[in-house]
């Protein structure tokens, strides 16, 4: 049983905030939470406190932070995964995978805007929180636990957006939409969002316990900022500081959980290698509580498995792992096979493979909301710990401890079958070794909304994703919403070559 009751709490909004909520037919409503408390009314005592966090995590779960908008920008781009479902389903999500989408391009854009504003709202939920609750009489020890998981989500936010646009807003307080000076501000030089950043992720560590009872299981920890500051730096190539930060997570007790597949079930959330995953919770009697789409729409397609279909992997990502890699058939359901839970797919369909790290068995789909309303959202897993670690060794020039971090990843792959053949890597060449941790980063972390990012990062963007349409000088970013710009007045640049 999960429990994280903490995300099942009320949940109080401040005036100007709403809580966006979306329908069976994928449309969103803006509606006031029930009870909603005016501003001046609310963040008075402890319990306004630990509502207006409650807000923050559940915001995670929602449509835009999760679905359509995520798979737009965060994955489509790559080799590694393509639209699905029906051919004329949502057939603007092919803009992304073949780059042809622009600032206005019918509902492509909306895909854009949506993930812009879905992040923004995010970080005005950990702004209200930043700005109002040191300002409540409470327990200092808990009031700053607090402020530090707000400081964690809101770097988690701006993390996404500097990687998707480069240059943005920088907004470190809490904004009235009504209030032009205050709301209408330009974009903000990339160095300086990674700086915020990084600002952010010293402090939520210097705030957070490294583990917590069972009651608030799934907040995030000390090892969650520094795991997302290693990464912040890898993306800045900062290597010594990536090799800081993934050497203090590596004391910190997380291991390796021993059944890859295994890992991603209902059943093995917040597991040994889970350093931060986004709750999710089918509450019975409570669709609008029971939001997360994030398995949904990944799920297999037809009256068998009742999901979308959507974003499916690749053909070329299927043929590039190793021989006898058993992640593999744990990360890829094929159409006609049956699964280690006992569901058989349908060898007929629009698509011949689904995400199985979104697969929830068809036996426990929950109630009446949506099929995957129960699945948590892996975020950050300690073997993308071990690779980062290896990563920066490797630049670091201490071949030995890359090898070592790269290697533990590679022996849980394999695991104890003994039909199982995935040797240890033994080059000691830097070049060769980078690109055998680059090749396990896509083997462990494929379809896990990485790989796009990681081959820009890399700076094989036009090798790898030109033959879909990637130019260089141009998508190593995606535009900045139009109805942003229009809204400013032009005050918002548009990003180059849209």
């Amino acid at each position: 049983m999960k429990l994280n009751n903490f995300l099942r709490k009320p949940i109080i909004l401040v005036a100007g905030s709403m809580l966006m909520l979306n329908s069976c037919k994928k449309s969103f409503i803006e509606v006031p939470v029930e009870g909603a408390t005016e501003e001046e009314q609310f963040w008075q005592t402890p319990d306004d406190a630990r509502k207006g966090v409650s807000a923050i995590y559940a915001n995670l779960r929602s449509w835009p932070q999760v679905a359509f908008a995520a798979i737009s920008i965060e994955s489509l781009g790559s080799d590694d995964s393509e639209k699905g479902s029906a051919t004329t389903d949502a057939s603007f999500l092919n803009d992304f995978d073949n780059f042809s989408v622009g600032p206005s391009s019918a509902n492509s854009s909306g895909q854009i805007y949506d993930f812009w504003k879905g992040q923004y709202l995010e970080i005005q939920y950990c702004n209200q929180v930043l700005d109002n609750v040191p300002g409540i009489s409470m327990d200092e020890t808990l009031k700053n636990r607090y402020l530090a998981e707000a400081k964690f989500v809101r770097a988690y936010c701006y993390f996404r957006l500097v990687r998707a646009f480069g240059d943005v807003p920088l907004r470190l307080k809490t904004v009235d939409p009504n209030n032009t000076a205050e709301f209408n501000i330009p974009r903000t030089p990339k160095e300086q969002v990674w700086a915020a950043i990084e600002s952010d992720l010293n402090d939520a560590a210097a705030g957070l316990p490294q583990a917590y009872g069972a009651e608030d299981l799934g907040r995030v920890t000390k090892g969650a900022a520094l795991s997302l500051h290693a990464k912040v730096a890898m993306y800045q190539g900062h290597w010594a500081d990536v090799l800081t930060y993934t050497n203090q997570v590596m004391g910190m007790g997380y291991s390796l959980f021993s059944d890859f597949e295994k890992q991603f079930r209902v059943p093995n959330e917040n597991n040994s290698e889970s350093i931060f995953e986004i709750q999710c919770q089918y509450v019975p009697g409570n669709c609008d509580a029971s939001s997360s789409q994030y398995s949904q729409i990944q799920g297999v397609r037809g009256s068998a498995g009742g999901g979308w279909g959507f974003h499916v992997p690749t053909e070329e990502l299927a043929n590039s792992f190793e021989t006898d890699d058993p992640r593999k058939d744990a990360t890829i359901i094929f159409r006609g096979e049956t699964t280690p839970q006992g569901d058989a797919i349908p060898v007929s369909g629009d698509n011949p493979r689904y995400n199985q790290k979104t697969y929830v068995p068809f036996a426990n789909y929950p109630g009446s909301c949506n099929e995957g309303a129960d699945q948590n959202i892996r975020v950050i897993r300690y073997a993308e710990v071990l690779l980062m670690n290896a990563e920066a060794a490797n630049e670091q020039n201490n071949t030995t401890l890359a090898l070592s971090s790269l290697n533990a990843v590679r022996d849980r792959a394999r695991g104890t079958n003994p039909l199982t053949v995935l040797p240890p890597v033994t080059t000691t060449d830097k070049n060769q070794l980078r690109d055998a941790i680059w090749r396990e980063r896509r083997s462990e972390l494929a379809m896990e909304y990485d790989r796009y990012f990681d081959v820009i990062r890399q700076g094989r963007g036009e090798a790898i994703f030109g033959p879909k349409g990637w130019r260089p000088n141009k998508n190593e970013v995606w535009p900045i919403p139009q109805a942003e710009i229009d809204i400013s007045g032009g005050l918002l640049t548009q990003n180059p070559g849209y």
